[in-house]
């Protein structure tokens, strides 16, 4: 495994990501179900240990009660993963996750992707200053997260962060509401993934490519084809795994990573 630096933090540059763990499946209400139903904490414990044999030592997961009380859970058990939390809208403004991302045991926080394009879309982006501060005094790593270039535009000009999370597709429109709504549907157009990867480049801070993989709607060899093609020496890449029907599938794509990175 390869690993970058964020702030402060060595990083592997294969990041495991929580949104199935939390029953966010981008594929619908039946699959949240069905994620929430697999995802207990005993096997989500379990696919955290098989990422850190793999090399993985960073989970980006919700600053919520639940992925509290799991990284608790792990870390108790001799669990050395490092803990990346997402704001998380529903539990209040973003200042609330600051402070249970820190006393949870979070070594960075970002401000999440549709609270970022929300603010953007009312031009009220200069909130995240506050949370920002809050995270940089707390003693993590800051960044913020988004679906939309002009996010990391503004962030560019306008505020000193650690590194940015980059989703490559806007795959539900946040102008009205941070929040996702549940079942609500989603568009996955790879002019938005054209449109990211072409501003990547331009940015000062290692990136986290995100939704690489277009929540399961994109072949796996393709999309780490694409990602690696597209990810810079201090950039890595955060995937989350649905592992009920394939228990390999952690271990197969982080393969494909390697793979393809050693390729370029």
């Amino acid at each position: 495994m390869e690993y970058i630096t964020i702030g402060k933090l060595k990083v592997s540059r294969f990041i495991i990501g929580g949104n199935p763990f939390s029953g966010f499946s981008h594929q619908g209400l039946e699959m949240d179900k069905q994620m929430r139903r697999y995802y207990t904490c005993r096997q989500i414990k379990d696919t955290l240990r098989q990422a850190e044999q793999l090399g993985i030592n960073a989970f980006v997961g919700r600053a919520d009660n639940h992925v509290i009380r799991l990284m608790l859970e792990y870390w108790d058990e001799g669990g050395k993963i490092q803990w990346f939390a997402q704001t998380a809208p529903e539990v209040g403004p973003p200042e609330v996750n600051v402070k249970m991302a820190k006393e949870g045991g979070a070594v960075a926080c970002h401000i999440h992707g549709g609270v970022m394009d929300y603010l953007l879309a009312k031009g009220r982006l200069n909130e995240v200053e506050r949370p920002i501060k809050m995270i940089q005094d707390a003693g993590m790593a800051a960044a913020v997260a988004g679906h939309r270039p002009d996010v990391f535009r503004w962030a560019e000009e306008n505020i000193k962060l650690d590194y940015y999370l980059c989703s490559y597709y806007d795959a539900t429109p946040r102008d009205n509401k941070a929040e996702l709504i549940p079942g609500q549907e989603e568009h996955y157009r790879n002019d938005d993934r054209q449109a990211m990867t072409t501003l990547i480049p331009k940015l000062s801070k290692p990136v986290v490519h995100y939704k690489i993989m277009a929540a399961g709607r994109n072949n796996p060899d393709e999309a780490f084809e694409y990602a690696a093609k597209n990810m810079r020496n201090c950039d890595a890449t955060c995937v989350g795994v649905y592992t009920k029907d394939n228990p390999n599938m952690l271990e197969e794509d982080v393969k494909l990573l390697e793979k393809n990175l050693a390729q370029k």
